[in-house]
C-alpha cells in the first residue's frame, strides 16, 4: 500500500532546520523586546497626551508605526526601523547604471562589486538614519507645539542642550543599525536571505491584535468593521498573490547539442517576465520621499516669521495623509517610481547579451540590442497591470475612509483596518510567501521532498 506525504511532516525532525528556526524566532522576540526601549530624554506624559490627541486622524501615525514596526506610538529607539538601510539600497541601486565605473565594476566582477555595493549601503544607512531621526523628532515636537503639549523631546544643538541632543541622535541611530544587525544574523544564521523582511514582518505582525481590539472596541460598529475587515483582507490577498505569480512567457528557441557527431533540433523555452518584478520597492521610495516636505516643514514650522511658519504648518498638515491631494500624489508616485525601478533592474540584468551568449534567439527577433529593446518594450507592457496594482494598494486607505464615511462610519473608528488591509498586508503576504519558499527549498536540500513510501 502507498501513502503519500509532505517533506513539511519533517520540518521540526531535521536539526539544521530546527536551529535556523528556533534562532529566527530568538532574535525576532529579542527585536520586539527591544522595540519596547523608549529613547533617552522623551517626555513620557507628554507623548501620551499627544497621541490621544492624534488619534483620530490615524493616517500619519499609522503610517509612520508600519514604517517603524509599530514603535513610534512609545518613541522607542527602534522608531526608524530599517528603512534607512533599505532607502539607502534603493538609492545605491539606482545611481548604479547612472554612474558609469560603478556599472563597468558591476558587470566586470559582479560578486565584488555586490560587495562594495553592499559596504556603502550600509555607510550611507547612517546619514539616512540621522536625517530621518532629526526629522521623527522635529514633526512630533511641531505637532505638540501646535497642540500646546509640552516638547517630546527637548532637541537642539545651541546652548546647553547640545550633549542631550547629540546621545537622542546617537541613540536612535544606534537603534536603528541595531535592528539591521539582528535582520544580518537572521539571514546569516536563521532563514536565509529573510533578515530584514522579517524585522519589518514581526512589527507589522506585532499590530494585529492592537488592530483586532480597536476594532472590537466600537460597539455600535464592530460587526460592520469586522465584515469589512475580513472582505477586503480576503479580496486583498487573493489580488496581491495573482498579480505576483503573474508571468508573460515570451518564447525563446535555444541552440541543440552536439552528441558525437550528431546535432540534436533546437530546444524550445520560455523566459518569464514578472508583472510586478520592483515588490514592495515604489511604496517605500514613494512613502520616503512624501516625508520630506513634512521633515523640512518642520524646521520652519516654529519661525518667528509668520507667514514662514504658517506655510510650513500647512506643507505639514498637507503631507501627513489627511488630504485627498497626498493621495493623489502617493499614487502618481508609486506608479511612477514602478516603471522607473522596474527598467533600472530589467537593464542591469542585461537579458539581450546573455541570450545571445547563450545561443538563444526570440523568434523573429535579432540578437543582442535588438533583443534587449524588444524585451524591455514587452516588460513596460505588462508592467502597467502591476504598477496601478501597486497605486491602488498605497491609496486603499484612503479610499476605505471614503467608503465608511459614504455609509456613515467614522474613519478613525477603522484605524486598525487600514495597514492590515493595503501596504503591510502586501508586506506580509510577500514574506510569508518567501519564507515558504526558502523552508521548502531546505528542506529538498535536506532530502525531504515530498515522496512515496512503500509498506
Amino acid at each position: 500500500m502507498k501513502s503519500a506525504f509532505s517533506g513539511w511532516r519533517y520540518l521540526w525532525k531535521s536539526p539544521d532546520i530546527r536551529r535556523k528556526l528556533l534562532i529566527t524566532l530568538g532574535i525576532l522576540v529579542i527585536y520586539r523586546l527591544a522595540a519596547n526601549v523608549p529613547v533617552p530624554g522623551i517626555d513620557g506624559d507628554a507623548l501620551v497626551q499627544l497621541t490621544s490627541s492624534l488619534a483620530s486622524t490615524g493616517t500619519f501615525f499609522d503610517f509612520l508605526d508600519l514604517l517603524s514596526g509599530g514603535t513610534v506610538s512609545n518613541f522607542s529607539l527602534l522608531s526608524m526601523g530599517v528603512y534607512p538601510y533599505i532607502t539607502a539600497q534603493i538609492i545605491l541601486q539606482l545611481l548604479v547604471p547612472i554612474i558609469p565605473p560603478l556599472q563597468r565594476r558591476m558587470e566586470e566582477d559582479p560578486r565584488q562589486g555586490r560587495k562594495l555595493q553592499e559596504k556603502w549601503t550600509y555607510y550611507l544607512a547612517v546619514p539616512m538614519a540621522a536625517l530621518s531621526a532629526i526629522g521623527q523628532i522635529n514633526i512630533f515636537n511641531s505637532y505638540a507645539n501646535q497642540a500646546q503639549i509640552n516638547q517630546i523631546v527637548a532637541f537642539g544643538f545651541t546652548g546647553t542642550l547640545w550633549l542631550s541632543s547629540l546621545a537622542t541622535l546617537l541613540s536612535m541611530i544606534a537603534g536603528t543599525m541595531f535592528a539591521i544587525w539582528l535582520g544580518e544574523l537572521i539571514s546569516e544564521y536563521g532563514i536565509r536571505g529573510q533578515g530584514l523582511s522579517l524585522i519589518i514582518f514581526a512589527g507589522i505582525v506585532a499590530r494585529f491584535p492592537d488592530n483586532f481590539a480597536s476594532i472590537l472596541s466600537d460597539e455600535q460598529n464592530r460587526w460592520w468593521l469586522l465584515l469589512m475587515m475580513i472582505v477586503v483582507i480576503v479580496a486583498t490577498i487573493f489580488v496581491i498573490v495573482y498579480i505576483q505569480q503573474g508571468r508573460r512567457n515570451v518564447p525563446v528557441m535555444y541552440p541543440g547539442r552536439r552528441v558525437g557527431s550528431r546535432m540534436s533540433m533546437p530546444v524550445k523555452g520560455t523566459l518569464p517576465l514578472m508583472v510586478n518584478m520592483s515588490g514592495m520597492i515604489p511604496l517605500i521610495f514613494a512613502s520616503a520621499l512624501l516625508q520630506f516636505p513634512a521633515i523640512i516643514a518642520s524646521y520652519v514650522a516654529n519661525s518667528d516669521t509668520e507667514w514662514l511658519a504658517n506655510l510650513a504648518v500647512k506643507t505639514r498638515d498637507l503631507f501627513n495623509g489627511g488630504s485627498w491631494l497626498y493621495w493623489l500624489l502617493y499614487f502618481l508616485m508609486v506608479v511612477g517610481f514602478t516603471f522607473f525601478y522596474t527598467d533600472v533592474i530589467f537593464a542591469q540584468q542585461n537579458y539581450g547579451d546573455n541570450l545571445k551568449k547563450m545561443g538563444a534567439q526570440i523568434p523573429g527577433v535579432n540578437r543582442g540590442a535588438p533583443t534587449q529593446k524588444y524585451l524591455t518594450k514587452v516588460q513596460r507592457r505588462i508592467t502597467l497591470p502591476g504598477a496601478l496594482f501597486l497605486g491602488i494598494v498605497a491609496v486603499l486607505p484612503f479610499l476605505i475612509s471614503l467608503l465608511l464615511q459614504g455609509i456613515g462610519l467614522s474613519a478613525s473608528s477603522s484605524a486598525g483596518l487600514f495597514l492590515v488591509s493595503s501596504a503591510g498586508l502586501l508586506i506580509v503576504v510577500g514574506v510569508v510567501r518567501d519564507t515558504f519558499m526558502n523552508i521548502d527549498a531546505e528542506l529538498k536540500l535536506h532530502g525531504y521532498e515530498d515522496k512515496l513510501l512503500v509498506k
